[in-house]
């Protein structure tokens, strides 16, 4: 099927296969450099981004092709564009020019479209901005709320005759008939969040929208945090003459968390029912919808150690719950969330209780049906159930950590089946009919496109062949990454990958750069593109460079006893398998035993400079971005599911803590770091400063003024990457 593809890629210029180049090019290939990669978007990817209707026949998609920012409908079999409205048709009153549609949503029977626009980011993303309605009917686009002031994550009830929304930390809903706007709480502040979250329930849980409707629209769900108990971490922001402090409520490794409550609002009456969510109060709500009924709610409670899920049923009306299923583990659980099907009779949940992710079928009531998975390999992502064909769709590790391909199996547990067939990754997006879905496939050093094919594989036609960046990359001439394993003294392989120069030299002995990240669950080396970051490695490789990437102890996808060894513990295996990775790679005779280097960003941070400080001088150079340098500065969730609290667990912090070793560096090192990190507090690089200084080690440091964790904006990551290409030409 792909094969048609590549065919056609192969006649508009060279693609490079796994074995190599399929057409040799006339041509001396470009070099790479820092500005094509970080400053332009010659390398952007042409990937388009859906939206599917109801019916399953068609999908939306944006074009800004006019100028403005039209909304089609595609019919998915044939590709027929059709306009559902025309950018320049959104002009609200009193405006002299139409506003831009950043994100979208249809009304269940599509008569109207809610629209985002005029954003601005909250921590990660833009969350907030300005939501209006567009009535296709009557042609008319309405302001969501006429009141001053931001709205966050609005939704369209299940009938779309309201629209409810957070704003300033309170639960709103506006009637679009009368343009009466209600605020349903009213307690919301600096203290009191309803409907959105705190600043770890996002960059943990990944909660943002934290209220649902219900299927009859006339309740909502929420959470209600109150951070009260949480310290402000204050970052200063020195662009003014005198520096101001920013609070952020952070809570650290220890530290008080937000109390947690889960209220249903009756929107007829206002009166709100609280869930019964036990005794311990010290929980965290990491999900929660309506459980195919109106008057029924779901959660997950976490434990703060998270070595326990419970899945809770609550009554809608009255907040009474009760338990239904438990998942638990001696090190921790992963936060997943039910997928409830049969119209909410059974649900499907991922659990390693079996030593690997597996999923398992439950019905209401909490008894379990069956493991539906069969395998001794991690299931990865759940994608949904054709409940009339009884069959679900996941992917997992069947051939190993490296892929993603496509899986089905019968809900019986029977008669599993591979969908797709090319190697490499997929990331499927059904139809809600489960006919149809775009399938996002990618290699390494093979840039992804978009191909729609029916269910059981077959290609229907692409969506998006990605055309002009396959032509660029192509024209490179890369040698993609080459996979390997390497054996660690306990007998444990690690999969890795290296980059090498275009005109590698067996013969020749060239200096190496190990790229790391190795935290928990986490994967570096995958068979899949890996876009500006991987065109970076190999603009080192063009310069003579080798470039390597290695998964220690600890990473995902192989399975609950590799991944949860680190367990109390973080870096001591993930660090002593970097170690040794690098002497078996010194040992190949191709490397400059002399010149080898690490790198890495965040927990790769972490990672390059605590081994680093322990490797005994095996690396000549390392640089680490915005490094945690001790857990005890950073967040609750992360830090405490791996290691519990630093009371309970004060030796296993220590010796975790790259602060620790900081006396024994030897070698060059480069320290980066913005100073508006609300992730990685800028702290963390100011006591490994300080410690390294006290030990009289020489380094080099950058400092990125009111920087966040992304170290972005303007020409800051072209900026970056410079000042790492040239730092590693002068030093390794």
């Amino acid at each position: 099927m792909l094969a048609g593809l590549v065919r056609r890629l192969v006649a508009v210029g060279a693609v490079w296969s796994h074995a190599g180049p399929l057409v040799a090019q006339a041509v001396p290939p470009p070099p790479l450099t820092v500005h094509t990669i970080w400053g332009t978007r010659e390398f952007a990817s042409d990937l388009v981004s859906i939206a599917w209707m109801k019916d399953g026949k068609a999908y939306t998609m944006l074009d800004d092709a006019s100028g403005n920012t039209d909304l089609y409908r595609v019919d998915a079999l044939t590709g027929k564009k059709d306009v559902l409205l025309r950018g320049a048709d959104l002009m609200p009153a009193g405006a002299r020019q139409p506003i831009t549609i950043e994100e979208y949503s249809l009304s269940a029977d599509g008569s109207k479209l809610l629209i985002f626009t005029n954003s601005a980011r909250v921590w990660r993303l833009n969350t907030k901005g300005t939501y209006y309605v567009w009535d296709f009917a009557v042609k008319r686009l309405t302001p969501v709320s006429a009141k001053p002031g931001y709205q966050m994550f609005a939704k369209f009830s299940p009938d779309g005759r309201r629209v409810a929304f957070v704003r300033d930390n309170n639960l709103c809903v506006t009637d679009l008939a009368s343009g009466v706007e209600t605020a349903l709480t009213s307690d919301g502040g600096e203290n009191v969040i309803n409907g959105t979250s705190d600043w770890v329930y996002e960059e943990e849980l990944d909660l943002r929208d934290a209220f649902r409707w219900s299927p009859d629209g006339k309740r909502i769900a929420f959470w209600r945090l109150d951070q009260s108990a949480i310290r402000p971490f204050y970052l200063v922001n020195q662009d003014s003459l005198y520096p101001q402090l920013v609070p952020v409520r952070y809570p650290k490794a220890g530290m008080p968390n937000s109390e947690v409550k889960v209220g249903v609002v009756e929107l007829g009456s206002g009166h709100t029912a609280w869930v019964d969510l036990g005794p311990e109060r010290d929980i965290y709500v990491a999900a929660l919808d309506f459980a195919g009924s109106p008057d029924e709610v779901w959660l997950t409670r976490l434990n703060r150690h998270q070595n326990r899920l419970d899945l809770l049923l609550a009554d809608a009306r009255t907040g009474a719950s009760r338990l239904v299923m438990t998942d638990g583990d001696s090190a921790w659980v992963d936060a997943h969330q039910p997928q409830w099907i049969n119209g909410g009779r059974q649900f499907l949940f991922l659990s390693d209780r079996d030593g690997y992710s597996q999923a398992y079928l439950f019905n209401r009531d909490g008894s379990l049906v069956r493991r539906v998975t069969p395998g001794a390999w991690d299931v990865l992502e759940l994608y949904g159930v054709d409940e009339q064909a009884k069959q679900l769709y996941f992917t997992g590790a069947i051939d190993g950590p490296l892929g993603r391909p496509l899986l089905k199996i019968g809900l019986d547990g029977t008669g599993l089946v591979r969908v797709t067939t090319e190697p490499g990754t997929h990331r499927a997006e059904f139809d809600p009919t489960f006919r149809l879905y775009v399938d996002t496939y990618s290699r390494a050093g093979v840039a992804p496109v978009e191909l729609l094919r029916r269910a059981d594989g077959r290609l229907v036609r692409s969506i998006s062949d990605n055309l002009a960046l396959a032509r660029k990359v192509s024209a490179l001439q890369l040698r993609p990454p080459e996979f390997l394993r390497i054996g660690t003294s306990d007998g444990t392989d690690l999969n890795a990958w290296i980059i090498k120069p275009r005109d590698f030299d067996p013969g020749k002995r060239y200096p190496l750069l190990l790229v790391v990240y190795g935290g928990p669950g986490s994967q570096t080396v995958t068979d899949a593109w890996g876009g500006a970051q991987y065109l970076w490695h190999q603009m080192l490789a063009q310069d003579g460079y080798l470039v390597a990437s290695v998964d220690n102890r600890g990473t995902g996808a192989r399975g609950a006893k590799f991944e949860k060894i680190t367990y109390l513990h973080l870096g001591r295996y993930e660090s002593a398998d970097q170690i040794a990775a690098a002497r078996w790679l010194a040992s190949q005779p191709y490397v400059s035993a002399d010149r080898i280097g690490i790198w890495g960003w965040s927990y790769g941070g972490y990672m390059t400079s605590r081994t680093m400080f322990l490797g005994g001088g095996v690396f000549r150079a390392a640089l680490a971005v915005a490094p945690v340098t001790d857990w005890r500065f950073y967040d609750t969730i992360y830090t405490e599911r791996y290691m519990r609290t630093p009371a309970e667990n004060p030796a296993g912090y220590d010796e975790s803590a790259a602060l620790t070793y900081a006396d024994s560096l030897k070698g060059r090192f480069l320290l980066v770091h913005g100073t508006a990190d609300d992730n990685v507090h800028f702290q963390n690089s100011i006591r490994l400063v300080e410690r390294l200084e006290g030990a009289n080690r020489q380094f080099d440091m950058r400092i990125y003024p009111n920087k966040t964790h992304a170290i972005t904006g303007g020409n800051t990551r072209e900026n970056l990457y410079g000042l790492l290409t040239e730092w590693l030409k002068k030093n390794l």
